[in-house]
């Protein structure tokens, strides 16, 4: 088996890039609007109906994470094509990016996998995957799962960071010893 390099906290978060559907780049980890966070959710793809379901309750806590001064991107594997059809099922207003390499995907360590057939999807993906970035560009919270059952529980990780972003709080970037 290969090694694959997962990313650490406290390390400087990736520079890349993915497309939204009007054809822009989206630079992942550099947050938009008044935020000085972001949090960047790499998620299966359009075959996957738990994902589906997360990105719709992940919009019901976008004021959440807005009021944390943290911006939400959603990103997957998919094509364009699959975006847009993957929208018809989706009831969001944050950015969703689609186009992310196998190559981004193991530079930022998530978990790939391949299809189980030409029905679930046409290229390997990759399984969920949680990334807060913070205003210096690195990474202050990283979640990475093998399957999509495991995920971040949205009402705890929304009090979660804006405990942690409250200055009163000193609360420093968590699992930094190396080992």
């Amino acid at each position: 088996m290969g090694t694959s390099i997962k990313l650490k906290a406290g390390d400087k978060f990736p520079h890349l890039t993915a497309t939204k559907l009007d054809g822009s780049s989206v630079t992942l980890g550099e947050p938009q609007g008044e935020a000085t966070w972001q949090a960047v959710f790499v998620y299966r793809g359009k075959h996957c109906p738990l994902c589906t379901r997360y990105l719709n309750e992940l919009e019901t806590y976008k004021q959440a994470f807005a009021d944390a001064g943290v911006d939400i991107l959603a990103v997957s594997g998919d094509s364009k094509a699959q975006l847009e059809a993957h929208l018809e099922q989706l009831e969001i207003s944050f950015p969703i990016a689609y186009g992310l390499t196998e190559e981004q995907m193991k530079t930022l360590g998530v978990y790939i996998s391949l299809p189980r057939s030409e029905k679930e999807t046409d290229h390997n993906f990759a399984e969920p995957g949680l990334f807060v970035v913070n205003e210096e560009g690195n990474l202050h919270v990283v979640d990475l799962s093998n399957n999509p059952f495991v995920r971040p529980e949205l009402g705890a990780l929304t009090r979660g960071l804006a405990w942690i972003r409250d200055p009163n709080n000193h609360y420093p970037i968590r699992g930094t010893l190396d080992y």
